[in-house]
């Protein structure tokens, strides 16, 4: 991956690659989302934690700016329409990337029920997740979507079987105070929008761990295909009664949507390929640093005092799972640290170094 970023790594091999299906798998080979490919480290000549900050820093900047873009759109339309315009834009280059995949049997999940129900959790997560940014300020949103984390450390105890000590269980309990700091019950009113944010967060957290229990037997393009036909199915259901038509600027951001989550994606991926996981996975947090910009300069939000130490607790918590999950005899599945970036779990778990 190009110091850079995808854009000059993309058009370098575009210029390369003659447009024929061999050249579009010559120029997506290694955007391949093989579960194989994914799981690959780079070489030690070409491995740098500086490189892979710089691209997931990148992804995550991307990730920021979708959400804002969500929260713009969210004024005027319904968060099912601006989903499934979102995950339709989304599909075009995803089913490129697929199509770059020679391998068989691509689309057949070895385990139905656990990929539907992912499916289902994943769709609850983004659901919640846009909604959430459509009516509370960005910070806001992005401080209680930070809880995830911990809660991923709670479920992988009945479902993966995870042993959580003294000090990992501490960690939980100060980022779920942290939760409360931010939401301050009893003291502000609670509205739909943080129960949505809450939902997102332990939805998502869940479908991660559920990836987490499948483990390498299904391939990444089936975790990544039947969310995403789930989602449109489901959102293209509601469209009847809720669809709004769109001015070409509007339909435009949409698409913006769906490229950008795949960029975003694509960058986390090569930043997790570039450096150890422990370095990149606290990356997540530099969001809250993009919200804060994006809302003070385009939606007028200025975040409060609880909110900031509410976050601050909650990613000093998070970042403590981390490290003590990347230490050796802590944990043998390390669920934080494989699951730690992705987007709602819709995207599949990046790989770990």
């Amino acid at each position: 991956m190009s110091r850079f970023g995808w854009f000059p790594f993309t058009t370098g091999l575009i210029s390369r690659s003659p447009l024929t299906m061999a050249g579009i798998r010559q120029i997506l080979k290694i955007n391949s989302i093989d579960s194989a490919s994914l799981t690959k480290p780079m070489t030690t000549q070409t491995s740098s934690p500086a490189v892979g900050l710089g691209i997931a820093f990148l992804g995550f900047a991307f990730y920021a700016s979708h959400d804002a873009i969500t929260k713009h759109l969210g004024a005027e339309y319904s968060v099912f329409q601006i989903i499934f315009f979102a995950m339709l834009f989304a599909f075009v280059p995803m089913s490129i990337m697929m199509l770059a995949d020679r391998k068989t049997d691509n689309f057949r999940p070895a385990h139905p029920f656990l990929v539907l129900s992912r499916s289902a959790l994943s769709i609850v997560a983004l659901s919640c997740g846009f909604y959430a940014f459509t009516v509370l300020p960005l910070a806001e949103v992005y401080s209680l979507l930070f809880a995830a984390p911990l809660l991923i450390t709670v479920f992988s105890i009945p479902i993966l079987g995870e042993v959580v000590r003294l000090q990992r269980w501490a960690a939980v309990v100060v980022g779920l105070v942290g939760v409360l700091i931010v939401l301050r019950p009893g003291t502000t009113d609670l509205t739909l929008g943080h129960a949505a944010a809450v939902t997102s967060a332990c939805a998502s957290a869940l479908a991660s761990v559920v990836v987490r229990k499948i483990g390498s037997a299904e391939r990444s393009a089936v975790l990544i295909l039947y969310p995403m036909l789930l989602s449109m199915l489901v959102m293209g259901a509601t469209l009847p009664g809720i669809y709004r038509p769109m001015e070409l600027t509007d339909l435009m951001l949409m698409a913006g949507l769906g490229f950008l989550s795949v960029l975003a994606q694509l960058c986390i991926i090569a930043g997790y390929r570039a450096a150890p996981a422990a370095v990149i996975a606290p990356m997540q947090y530099s969001q809250i640093l993009w919200a804060t910009v994006f809302g003070f300069f385009f939606f007028q939000e200025r975040p409060d005092f609880y909110v900031g130490v509410g976050s601050a607790v909650i990613i000093g918590s998070g970042i403590f799972v981390v490290w003590r999950e990347s230490r050796s005899n802590v944990s043998v599945r390390s669920p934080v640290l494989r699951a730690f970036a992705t987007r709602f779990a819709v995207a599949p778990n990046p790989p770990r170094k």
